[in-house]
């Protein structure tokens, strides 16, 4: 059965993304820091070797995404095609898409619940899992019991300032831990949400 799972990198201190976060700053100042264990030594994006290219090849197996509005729109709904393989992208939203939404087929709006989304989203991806992007979406699909699984890659560095991964929870959670990868650019962690 498909899981939900949250892909998030994050600094020790709780960063997710660094001071200045905004449309003509995605991430914020030093956001880069948090994904060096990906990159290829010329910086493009998720090597394909060792550890790193393992958690890539998990990351791009997923069947379906499920993303915040603020996440999507800072980086265009990654031009409708978060893979490069046709995967369906789900957006809980309270409004309507803008307009440049109507390029992107693959990108659906949710404007009925967090609940509604995720249901869309499993059903897209099948048995494989859906990947979950976004602080604000990761509380409400927490608050909600809809997400299962937090994959988070720890790395070594105290930002001090930006903005934290959970910042606010209406509760607390419990987690087990399912997996630990540690590496010298990351400890990666995966946790299930204890129901």
């Amino acid at each position: 059965m498909a899981a939900s799972v949250l892909y998030m990198s994050m600094s020790l201190d709780g960063y997710i993304a660094g001071p200045n976060d905004g449309p003509d700053n995605p991430g914020g100042d030093g956001f880069i820091r948090l994904h060096e264990w990906g990159l290829t030594p010329d910086g493009e994006w998720h090597r394909t070797d060792g550890t790193a290219g393992r958690f890539t090849d998990e990351y791009n197996a997923t069947g379906a995404i499920l993303a915040g509005r603020r996440t999507v729109e800072q980086v265009d709904h990654w031009g409708g095609d978060h893979h490069g393989r046709g995967v369906p992208i789900f957006v809980p939203s309270h409004r309507p898409p803008g307009p440049s939404v109507a390029n992107y087929p693959l990108v659906t709006y949710v404007t009925d619940g967090i609940e509604s989304a995720m249901a869309q989203a499993k059903a897209a991806a099948g048995d494989r899992d859906v990947l979950v992007h976004g602080a604000y979406t990761a509380h409400r699909a927490l608050k909600a019991g809809v997400l299962d699984e937090l994959q988070i890659h720890q790395i070594p560095v105290l930002f001090g300032s930006g903005r934290r991964l959970f910042d606010v929870l209406p509760s607390r959670v419990e987690l087990d831990i399912v997996r630990v990868v540690d590496t010298p650019e990351a400890t990666h962690i995966r946790y299930r949400v204890r129901r």
